[in-house]
Order: structure tokens, then sequence, then C-alpha cells
């Protein structure tokens, strides 16, 4: 199966695939997909944690004990903990975040859905995102999954990544485009 989608191939592809048809046969493939979008979060807003993952000094056991109390306190299913636990044993933790990916796109994918990755000067609000995903639905004409960032230093407005394409409509590159046309003008 992993030939069939040069996108699984490689390592993080194939513990991937194997995550996917474990959590087929629990029947808890969007748990696990939510349980991956949490551990992606908190990579990112964890030095510490980056450091563990990334990090060949730290013994087997040291990075087992430390995810396996992150992971429970974050209330993570059983599935995924344990999964996590499969690639430490392996020595693998270093390629967690392009696991998370690679689970999260080929889920995706079967489920004929479309990841469009967001970043936004503010928080939306709960409206603002359904409004965004009716939006993009009709855009691609399909299902439409959002990752939302916030990044203030767009001053304002949106930018949407949406495979190759690319809509940047933030007040920062507005500005930008402004500038450089009084630029020609002097």
């Amino acid at each position: 199966m992993a030939g069939a989608n040069t996108s699984l191939s490689g390592l993080a592809g194939r513990y991937a695939l194997a995550l996917l048809d474990l959590a087929d046969e629990d029947k808890t493939l969007d748990a696990v997909a939510d349980d991956l979008r949490a551990v992606r979060e908190m990579i990112g807003e964890s030095e510490d944690l980056r450091r563990v993952l990334r990090s060949p000094m730290f013994s087997r056991e040291q990075q087992a004990t430390a995810l396996a109390a992150i992971l429970e306190k974050a209330g993570l299913g059983e599935t995924t903990r344990r999964f996590v636990q499969v690639v430490i044993r392996n020595r693998r933790l270093f390629a967690l975040p392009q696991i998370i990916e690679a689970y999260l796109s080929e889920l995706a994918r079967r489920r004929g859905e479309v990841t469009a990755h967001v970043t936004s000067a503010v928080e939306l609000s709960e409206a603002q995102r359904q409004a965004l995903v009716e939006s993009l639905k009709s855009t691609v004409g399909g299902k439409v999954q959002v990752d939302v960032k916030v990044d203030d230093s767009l001053i304002g407005g949106l930018i949407v990544k949406i495979g190759s394409r690319m809509i940047d409509n933030s007040l920062r590159s507005k500005l930008q485009r402004l500038q450089l046309a009084m630029k020609g003008m002097g």
C-alpha cells in the first residue's frame, strides 16, 4: 500500500500507515487524528518537548517516561500512547512530527478531504471559522479540514494555503505591495 502513494513512502509514511491500520482496526481513526493534532500543537508550543524529540542525548527510558507523562496528562487515547511508545522503542521519536503529518494527510486523502492551512492575524471565532470552512468548501468543491495558526505580524487578514495554491490577503502583504507601488512613483 505504501507504494501506491508516494507521499507515504519513507520512514514517516510507513509508521503512519501502521498507525492508520491500527486505528482502523480499533475504530479510533478520528480519536487518533484528534490526539495527533494535540501532540502537534504541544510540540509547536514547547521547546523542551522538541528537544526531547530531537536530541540523541536522552535515553529511550527518559524519552518514554517523559512522553508517557505528557500524553497521559493531555488525556490522549490508549492507541496513540502505545504507538508513541513503539516509536520511542525503535528510536524514531525524531520523526514523530513527520509521522503525524503523514497520518493526517493520508486520512484526509482517503476521505476525499482537502486541508487548508490558514494563518490569521487574530484567533478566529467559531462563527468565523465556520464561515471560512463553508467558503473554502464552495471554492474547492469538497470536504475541507482547516488548520488555523495565528501570526499577529500579519496585522490583519488571512493567508490561506491549499495544496500548491496560496491566497495572501493579509494587511502586511497589502502594505508591502503599496510600499513597492509608491517607490515606483517617486
